[in-house]
């Protein structure tokens, strides 16, 4: 019997990926309280219909969430084999689906949710530890989402803990507050004062062509790859589950998006990381447009 136990933060989106888990055939249990996990891992063994089963623990459990890494350590001296899935996100983006739902987080007792968030990491630390993967859901769209956990529990694949993206941007439109490590690329050629290249973005070849033929692009672009590579190993040692690598531009559509396709093509998804790319601002400047022709026209009228 396969048994998965999955587990993590209020708000990553543990009953979403329950759900996902139910889809790809387990026979899954929400919520469980602590005290049953035992029992119910036993006679899920003996049952011989149950050949996947997943249960999910969290914080509801209250104070005997802490009494969780105890229930592990009897399952393993009993020769119980399990994975442990950790689903995480960022405080910002947790906050965020708090109020969109209007759900009160179980810690917050009518307080703040942010107290509430920190007094759960906090509790849920030592059994963060013992998982077998932690999944950052902060970035990942609910397709990407249910394609990690595929991989995981239906094709049995490596999975990597490190979940890089590498994002285009425009300055004018912000940085990104997700980002770790920010790259300015305005010092390259820019294509917008080019006639005949400026309606283009970065993902259309000719003007990939203008911004790599300029001379540092390649030595700016393998310096950032060595750099990068250097970093990855030692990110995945720290613990560190989700990189942001962001390369900016003035508008985000030309030179930013051509470079971090570089970036990308060059690093490629390996056994250690997964990858994945996203150009923020490549429609902004063309959206802008259209609205300022419609504002004016509407002036005309």
């Amino acid at each position: 019997m396969r048994c998965v136990i999955l587990t993590g933060m209020s708000g990553s989106g543990k009953s979403t990926a329950l759900k996902m888990i139910e889809d790809m055939g387990y026979y899954c249990v929400g919520n469980l309280p602590i005290t049953l996990v035992e029992s119910f891992v036993e006679l899920a063994e003996n049952d011989p219909e149950l050949e996947k089963v997943a249960i999910n623990v969290d914080i509801r459990s209250g104070q005997n969430i802490g009494d969780l890494t105890a229930v592990l350590d009897r399952l393993q001296e009993q020769g119980k084999t399990f994975e442990m899935l950790f689903l995480e996100s960022e405080d910002s983006v947790i906050i965020k689906r708090y109020k969109e739902t209007r759900r009160s987080h179980p810690l917050a007792e009518g307080g703040r949710v942010e107290k509430a968030i920190e007094r759960e990491r906090e509790r849920l630390q030592p059994i963060k530890r013992r998982a077998d993967y932690i999944l950052d859901t902060s970035q990942l769209l609910t397709r990407e989402l249910q394609a990690e956990l595929k991989k995981m529990f239906v094709e049995n694949q490596t999975y990597k803990n490190l979940y890089i993206t590498v994002l285009s941007f425009g300055f004018k439109y912000g940085i990104p507050t997700d980002a770790d490590l920010v790259f300015d690329v305005r010092f390259l050629p820019n294509p917008y004062y080019v006639e005949g290249l400026r309606p283009l973005t970065g993902l259309d070849k000719p003007i990939q062509d203008y911004v790599r033929a300029c001379a540092p692009y390649h030595e700016f672009l393998d310096k950032l790859v060595d750099m990068i590579r250097f970093l990855i190993p030692n990110y995945i040692s720290e613990g560190k589950n989700q990189l942001v690598i962001a390369i900016g531009c003035t508008g985000g559509k030309h030179r930013s998006v051509t470079v971090a396709q570089g970036l990308y093509d060059r690093l490629g998804a390996q056994e250690d990381y997964g990858l994945r790319i996203e150009h923020r601002d490549i429609k902004k400047d063309n959206y802008l447009a259209q609205v300022e022709a419609k504002t004016a026209e509407t002036v005309r009228i």
